[in-house]
């Protein structure tokens, strides 16, 4: 197969790109920094890379040749810490990253992947549930699920398979960044491999680590005041 994949000089995207590499397919990684682009390619002769800025939409490269797999990973997070002075550069920042680009990527790129070929969208389990100081991140994953799941409508005609990732805490650079508790932490390793599983079996969705995004959606069945009074012990 040949698969491209953004976000992949760090964390999951990182350790997907090296997984598919290692199983002898075609990898294109995607970032913008190229030093940490050439450091993977080092590790993997079945990988070449493509540096840009996914926020310089009118620099996306063209493609000369089809694709079998896309997947949108890059992403980033930053919280908002005082939602009374809401933080409207801090959210179009966040938003033009994590959706913004994949609809540019999706404009620039769909009509490339093969009939029978698959679309992966990684969201987040913050998608499923409201969280505090997340008004940013959180939306832009909502909009990211809700974005897959319409697509595996449309695209179905068109013989595209579409699957959306909702992980749970994954260690990667950026939630390195967090100083609260992160419950059932995982490496980025362990994601791929959740990833690159549930691809196969055909998934449409993939959660995980299981338990904790079974107790993100149990919470999401709350009456909304009492997740509210639940939820405002967090801050």
């Amino acid at each position: 197969m040949r698969i491209m994949i953004t976000g992949a000089t760090s964390g999951i995207g990182y350790q997907l790109a090296l997984a598919y590499a290692r199983q002898g397919h075609q990898v294109i990684a995607c970032g913008r920094n190229q030093a940490k682009l050439d450091q993977l390619i080092t590790q993997n002769l079945n990988i070449t890379s493509l540096c840009f800025d996914l926020t310089e939409y009118q620099d996306f490269p063209d493609l000369r040749e089809p694709l079998d797999m896309l997947i949108f990973n890059a992403g980033d997070c930053e919280y908002i810490d005082d939602s009374l002075n809401f933080d409207a550069k801090m959210f179009e920042r966040v938003i033009n990253i994590n959706l913004i680009s994949v609809a540019y990527g999706l404009e620039k790129w769909l009509k490339h992947i093969n009939k029978s070929g698959r679309l992966v969208l990684v969201s987040s389990s913050a998608a499923l549930l409201p969280l505090p100081r997340a008004e940013a991140y959180g939306t832009s994953k909502a909009g990211l699920t809700y974005l897959g799941r319409t697509l595996a409508v449309s695209l179905k005609e068109h013989e595209i398979s579409v699957t959306t990732v909702h992980p749970g805490f994954v260690d990667t650079p950026l939630t390195q960044k967090n100083n609260f508790p992160m419950p059932m932490l995982i490496n980025s390793k362990e994601a791929a491999i959740k990833i690159t599983q549930g691809i196969e079996k055909g998934k449409s969705e993939i959660n995980f680590p299981l338990v904790f995004v079974l107790l993100m959606k149990c919470f999401s069945f709350l009456p909304l005041s009492i997740w509210q009074r639940l939820a405002s012990r967090m801050v």
